[in-house]
């Protein structure tokens, strides 16, 4: 049956959940569509933070325990919640991250799975125990969520049940986290590889204005190009203005002039 200790290692089919195939093959169909679905999610949202926010909705819907659902990102050795299926939740990670320890901060930096009931954590985390309880939350599955080593925390469930998570919601979980995972580093990259794209436009856009403004030197003082940079980059910072500022400053002020 179902236990609130900590659990770790592959999941079990317990004998309530091995009496009911059907409805485990239901859970299990609806669990692949919500995985189809985040699949697609590029196509139309990209930004990584609806990405994760998906994945936390869809996760309340497919694991038959979990009432609530977060995620925690970790930045250095400190928790941040990054997506949340609830307001509880967003208090409740707070208090965990504010006492520094918690089944999200332990499942993120061990990388292993926990599964705790409200007792056991009252125990390990007393801090923690007391937000969770008074938020009406009595179990607590954390599984490790690890994309890169700029990425790196935990996918939380939270149940209202003193023993709301089964070997069979560890199991789909652990699915689902092999499948966002996946989604969740292409967002990234997507998203790394836009922001290089856009640092790359604006590194042209700066050079033609540099090169705009050499030229204007140039013809003014009757010197070479070198020579106007130099003239540019002193003016820079001596004054303290960044070369592209100035640049358009002088560029502007050449085009006001000739009008």
């Amino acid at each position: 049956g179902r236990t609130g200790a900590a659990k770790r290692g592959g999941p079990v089919l317990d004998e309530d959940q091995a009496a009911a195939p059907k409805e485990y093959v239901r859970r299990l169909d609806e669990a692949s569509d919500h995985l189809a679905e985040l699949a697609d999610v590029l196509t139309a949202e990209e930004e990584v933070g609806r990405v994760l926010q998906r994945s936390v909705d869809q996760l309340v819907e497919s694991v038959p325990g979990a009432d609530m659902a977060s995620v925690t990102v970790l930045s250095g050795d400190a928790g941040e919640t990054v997506a949340s299926s609830n307001e509880r939740v967003w208090a409740i990670d707070s208090d965990q991250y504010a006492t520094g320890d918690g089944p999200c901060l332990e499942a993120s930096r061990t990388r292993e799975v926990v599964r705790v009931g409200v007792e056991e954590a009252h125990e390990r985390w007393p801090g923690f125990a007391r937000s969770a309880r008074a938020a009406g939350v009595a179990s607590y599955l954390c599984h490790p969520l690890f994309i890169d080593e700029e990425f790196a925390g935990s996918l939380n469930l939270y149940s209202e049940q003193p023993h709301g998570f089964s070997d069979f919601d560890v199991a789909l979980l652990r699915l689902y986290i092999t499948a966002a995972s996946a989604t969740i580093a292409s967002a990234r990259r997507y998203a790394k590889a836009r922001t290089l794209a856009e640092h790359l436009h604006k590194a042209l856009d700066s050079r033609a204005l540099i090169d705009q403004a050499i030229g204007i030197v140039m013809s003014r003082r009757g010197i070479g190009a070198e020579q106007a940079f130099d003239e540019l980059a002193r003016e820079s910072q001596n004054n303290n203005i960044k070369l592209r500022d100035l640049a358009a400053r002088i560029v502007d002020n050449a085009s006001r002039q000739r009008r």
